[in-house]
């Protein structure tokens, strides 16, 4: 896929002064850049208390102490509650909080979510993202508006220094930000990430795939010769027609119908089976799906693509990609030496990017402050952050310098859900990683190509009694049709009539009405 196009100045010029805040959070010379940060924060007790209502610090043995809850999409690591233990000594000592972090198998992430936002259960922190119904709970009310924390506490300001400023823009709804996103790349790639040493064992040349119809030939061998294998693993946001495949620009909450495309310039919104590419993706799914290279429990399954991985019996999984993505997952899999990542999609940078993963505060936190002041450790200490990511240091791995090297305990907890906390470039780097990671993070995001719709969310309100019953309408269908596991010649066509009865068009127009006035005033 290209670009097609030239982009008018005013577009070049606001992707000039986006990439230049990229580098500045990247490294540049700003006494703000993430490098600096990731170098300055010290590795003990750096955090700024509450405040007295006459403005004077509360010392930390001041503070109440409170217990907080926090969830997220992964699976629970046999030495969690051995991590948990040395992560609430430190914040006793620190914020005099203890916190509760409960991973949610991504199969039941969103059902789970749901209830616990409808049930008004006690949680503080919730992970969040454009991708898992973030506009779609903002205008249930589920998530704390959080603009005046940001800017009125001392744990706010912090956040707010250490993040690129476009990540706070990119992510508001309605003007306020609702989700503090996670300080990493701010563009994006799709394509797959496979096992190396069995591509190179059976001899396919991996290089020669420059598209998903030719993986044909790659999963019918991995299948004849490895029969015990599963040669693609797919599962319901995870396939091909995912955004970060697709090129899909939602606008907003990729469950709300109706996108763009990322590297293309109309600024026309349609459904996606209005594009070839939806369509085309259906049909070779569904080929493969029929010919016994997709697992065929795609629908139903609630094991993560990097779990599926680690398990040892599958070859390839899609996968949003960016430097270095294929060492970083082998070594929290250990998988060491063993996976390669195929880019199969344009670099392009979106609002999806920058709101592709947050923590926000729930309605129901009786300690939003806290909370803040957590997220704060998660995006300025080091020691927390690779705490929470890579477990207790000389058990799960061994360190000299920045670099960490795997121990035998290193898969009793292995996460791998550093993209979705804080800041990544407070982390560690695996010894198989390059060391230049995060300097090649730079030309990654220079080399994007900025989506029409950068900068836009869609706020739901005037239409959520249809988006609600949209959603639902998506969740009966899109899981079976996405992997394959239905003729889409069959169930397309009912799929796009419930979709019309309840609400499309009127979605769609809200959706136009607020974009065309948005690039008006661009």
């Amino acid at each position: 896929m290209v670009n097609k196009g030239k982009k008018s100045l005013l577009t070049v010029l606001i992707i000039v002064f986006t990439m230049s805040l990229v580098l500045a959070a990247c490294g540049g010379g700003n006494s703000n850049s993430n490098s600096e940060n990731a170098s300055n924060v010290s590795q003990g007790n750096n955090h700024t208390p509450e405040a007295n209502n006459d403005g004077s610090e509360v010392a930390t043995e001041e503070l109440e102490p409170v217990e907080l809850r926090m969830v997220y999409p992964g699976t629970k690591q046999k030495d969690h509650d051995k991590v948990m233990a040395e992560i609430n000594t430190y914040l006793k000592e620190n914020i005099n909080a203890t916190i509760t972090i409960e991973p949610i198998e991504w199969g039941q992430w969103d059902q789970k979510v749901n209830l616990m936002i409808a049930s008004r259960e006690p949680v503080d922190i919730y992970f969040t993202a454009q991708w898992s119904n973030y506009v779609v709970n903002v205008t249930k009310g589920a998530f704390l508006a959080l603009d005046d924390l940001l800017a009125n506490t001392e744990a706010g300001q912090e956040i707010v220094d250490s993040l690129d400023p476009a990540f706070l823009s990119g992510s508001k709804i309605d003007g306020n930000n609702y989700g503090i996103p996670t300080n990493k790349e701010l563009a994006a790639s799709g394509g797959v990430v496979y096992r190396s040493d069995i591509a190179e064992e059976l001899g396919l040349d991996m290089d020669a795939v420059t598209s998903l119809d030719g993986l044909r030939p790659i999963l019918q061998a991995v299948k004849e010769a490895r029969p015990e294998m599963i040669p693609l693993f797919l599962r319901n946001g995870e396939n091909f027609n995912s955004d970060y495949i697709g090129l899909y620009d939602p606008l907003g909450d990729s469950n709300v119908p109706g996108v763009i495309l990322k590297d293309e310039e109309s600024t026309t919104i349609k459904p996606r089976y209005e594009f070839d590419r939806y369509t085309d993706h259906l049909d070779l799914v569904h080929e493969f799906f029929q010919a016994g290279y997709i697992n065929q429990d795609a629908t139903t399954t609630t094991l993560s693509t990097s779990d599926a991985l680690k398990a040892g019996n599958v070859f390839m999984i899609p996968s949003s990609l960016k430097p270095g993505k294929d060492a970083e997952l082998a070594s929290t899999l250990g998988l060491t030496g063993k996976l390669k990542q195929l880019e199969l999609t344009e670099k392009t940078i979106a609002t999806s990017e920058t709101a592709g993963s947050m923590l926000a505060i729930s309605q129901s936190s009786e300690h939003p402050e806290r909370a803040l002041m957590f997220i704060n450790m998660l995006h300025t200490d080091k020691y927390l952050n690779n705490l929470l990511n890579f477990g207790i240091e000389d058990e799960h791995y061994t360190r000299d310098g920045e670099i960490i090297a795997p121990t035998e305990q290193t898969a009793n907890y292995s996460p791998a859900s550093a993209w979705m906390f804080g800041n990544q470039f407070l982390n560690y780097l695996w010894d198989t990683e390059d060391p230049q990671k995060w300097e090649k993070f730079k030309s990654f995001n220079e080399e994007g190509i900025a989506s029409p719709g950068l900068g836009f969310t869609f706020d739901g309100e005037a239409v959520k009694t249809e988006i609600a019953a949209l959603v639902n309408i998506r969740t009966e269908y899109d899981s079976a049709l996405n992997v394959g596991a239905v003729d889409p010649n069959e169930v397309l066509p009912n799929y796009i009539e419930k979709m019309k009865a309840a609400g499309l068009d009127d979605v769609l127009a809200e959706k136009q009405r607020q974009f065309d006035e948005f690039l008006a005033n661009q």
